[in-house]
């Protein structure tokens, strides 16, 4: 068996030697307490690249410094989305540890690091979300990924704790007998001590666990006890019934006779829906627009009703509204409605069909003006949304405003020509 030890005097000790000796000392990563800035990446504010701020680090047994800022360019911008990544590169091959960008497909996802054990090895520091057609990286587009290296866990009394302790650093107190961490203000219990005053969710009340008594010890103890399960031959027993009914059975609807023809309701009511006497009746909501004026104190609203069949008003309000943004409609699409008249389908409620009804066809509006196109609860086109029309028509209206303010100025300047 060949046995190799290292390093001593006279001896000749190689990089892969150093590196498998360093590797056991430290993990790869930033030398530094994780709220540092050592290696940090930040978008440059003024174009396609990214700052480093400067760092110790260890990649795979090998030391990296960087005493000053680095820029690093970000590769143009493609018509889709892509994602790069920034790394600390080490490649034995030319004895050197460099800052690298990691250049994503567009559409595709982060790419992959290259970490092997005596070749090329990548640390990872940040990935940029590289968006379609932008000429400049944000702060948002930037997610750290940087690993710090690990911490080696001591043994310390109170007055002989780490002077300088990064975050995280872990040891066991031996005149308290606790571990303990440093949290970046003060050493800290790694568990913190719980008294039952402060414990949540306790029982009131705790059952006991199976034991026995001894039946001296029990009071209240019964001076006669009923006799145990046994039996009685029917003729040993007096005062038998000389009838009995019948046992829980059931009978088919067909062997019932004298049963009613039909069934009124009774009376019942559903959550929900309307019902008599609510404010929305036929003597005073469906008629009222036909015969009453809208006068009288308070607020009118339009009604909305709901898959469900609830009945709920149509507010606007920004109070009721967030995520609010701008929406295009494409003129063309509206203008190729096309108003239709049809007759309604009979139905067991209304044999007669409703003829000659004005309006559109849902399945037709879908093709040019989704938007306003509602879907029943298998997914199938139901419906229209016709109180959205009316925004819909507002870009056609802003469209030939537009196209008419354009027209005058034409016709006033070829007038004054």
């Amino acid at each position: 068996m060949a046995i190799t030890s290292y390093p001593f005097d006279g001896q000749s000790v190689t990089e892969s030697d150093f590196s498998r000796l360093f590797r056991e000392f430290t993990d790869s990563g930033v030398a530094a307490s994780a709220s540092s800035n050592a290696f940090e990446i930040s978008a440059d504010g003024t174009g396609m690249s990214v700052r480093v701020q400067p760092g110790f680090g260890v990649v795979r047994g090998h030391a990296v410094l960087s005493t000053a800022v680095e820029t690093l360019p970000i590769a143009a911008a493609g018509t889709a989305t892509r994602y790069d990544r920034a790394v600390l590169r080490l490649d034995p091959a030319v004895n050197s540890i460099t800052l690298a960008v990691l250049q994503g497909a567009a559409g595709g996802g982060v790419p992959a690091l290259t970490q092997t054990d005596t070749g090329v090895y990548e640390l990872p520091l940040a990935t940029v979300t590289v968006e379609a057609n932008v000429t400049a990286i944000t702060s948002a587009a930037v997610t750290a990924s940087r690993p710090f290296v690990g911490h080696s866990v001591g043994t310390w009394g109170t007055s002989t704790r780490p002077a300088s302790p990064r975050l995280g650093k872990i040891g066991f107190n031996r005149d308290t007998s606790t571990w303990e961490f440093w949290d970046g203000a003060a050493w800290t219990p790694l568990v913190a001590s719980v008294s039952w005053s402060s414990l949540t969710g306790k029982p009131n009340a705790f059952s006991p666990s199976p034991h026995s008594h001894k039946w001296t010890d029990i009071t209240g103890t019964p001076t006669s006890l009923p006799p145990a399960a046994h039996k009685h031959k029917w003729a040993d027993i007096t005062d038998t019934p000389g009838t009995y009914p019948p046992s829980s059975h059931a009978h088919s609807w067909s062997s019932i006779s004298g049963r009613p023809s039909t069934f009124p309701p009774s009376s019942h009511s559903h959550s929900g829906y309307l019902e008599a006497g609510d404010t929305i009746a036929w003597a005073n909501g469906s008629k009222k627009p036909h015969h009453n004026s809208a006068s009288g104190s308070g607020t009118w609203y339009a009604v909305w009703v709901e898959g469900d069949g609830t009945f709920c008003r149509n507010t606007s309000s920004i109070r009721y509204k967030e995520n609010v943004r701008d929406i295009t409609v494409d003129p063309a699409a509206v203008l190729a409605l096309r108003p239709r008249i049809y007759d309604r389908k009979p139905t067991e409620e209304k044999p007669e069909a409703r003829r000659d009804e004005f309006g559109l066809i849902a399945e037709e509006v879908a093709e040019t003006l989704p938007e306003i196109v509602t879907y029943d609860e298998e997914g199938r086109i139901d419906a229209l949304r016709y109180d959205l029309l009316g925004v819909a028509l507002l870009p056609v209206v802003q469209d030939q405003a537009t196209r008419i303010e354009r027209l005058e100025a034409l016709v006033e300047e070829t007038s004054r020509a």
